[in-house]
């Protein structure tokens, strides 16, 4: 019997979505996520407009993520060097952490959000949502920092001056936690046999309504997690990590930094 498919009226191939997974109906809660990601996008995209309009500080923006990812890489050197974690580690490096351009990306889920939520699992759209939350509050996070300095290259002191002067460290918190969130539904989703299965059947769909980065996101994600054999180990030295760089940070003297 031909399925109706909500991004196709042909007859279904045999590698496309579940009639179940397409065929969600609209529900409460996925409008409600729809809402929530679109308004995360949209915040992304008011820092990049009110960067692209200051070449200057778009300049200091850029820099400063090749920075921190720099530091990301000192920090976790010894986790990026293990067999067991280092593609974990490598993945948030380049996902959470990178200089990369995502405006591409960002400008595609825009347009199929509304598709995405039916699309994809529930578990998925979560976080999904705590990407996007996560990204809205770096994007937030490092304009701000890059307006507290004047130059491009970040020395540790100009750093440390500008992460203070910008202070916010119930929004460093939240992005620590995000992070933590992001990575602990990623383990949780490698525990459900039948999810890696269904991921590789959405490819084609999912590259169909413009969601293959996100595709490629999560298939990384979870294929990296699942060669863990659990994450907790890993999950727990991220967010010991990052709450103690940030506490330094808030509690060091910027006039004692070593340039």
């Amino acid at each position: 019997m031909p399925v109706d498919y909500a991004l196709s009226r042909k007859r279904p191939r045999r590698d496309r979505l579940p009639w179940a997974l397409v065929h969600q109906a609209p529900t409460e809660m996925s409008a409600t996520k729809a809402d929530e990601i679109l308004a995360n996008l949209q915040v992304v995209a008011q820092e990049r407009a009110l960067r692209q309009a200051d070449t200057a500080l778009d300049a200091r923006v850029t820099t400063l993520k090749a920075c921190q990812q720099q530091r990301f890489a000192h920090t976790y050197a010894d986790v990026l060097a293990s067999p067991r974690y280092g593609a974990a580690a490598r993945f948030f490096l380049a996902e959470l952490y990178g200089p990369g351009d995502f405006t591409r990306r960002d400008a595609q889920f825009s347009r199929v959000v509304p598709a995405l939520v039916r699309l994809f699992p529930k578990a998925v759209i979560q976080t999904v949502a705590h990407l996007s939350a996560l990204h809205a509050l770096t994007e937030s996070l490092d304009t701000a920092m890059a307006a507290h300095s004047t130059v491009a290259e970040w020395t540790p002191t100009l750093y440390l001056r500008a992460w203070q002067q910008t202070s916010r460290p119930a929004d460093r918190e939240s992005q620590i936690a995000l992070t933590v969130a992001v990575a602990t539904e990623l383990d949780t989703l490698t525990r459900r046999p039948l999810l890696r299965k269904t991921l590789h059947l959405m490819r084609r769909p999912a590259r169909a309504a413009g969601l293959a980065e996100l595709q490629h996101f999560l298939e990384t994600g979870f294929d990296t997690f699942a060669a863990m054999g659990g994450a907790e180990d890993f999950i727990g030295i991220v967010a010991t990590r990052e709450r103690a760089f940030a506490a330094a940070q808030f509690a060091a003297d910027p006039n004692a930094a070593a340039d």
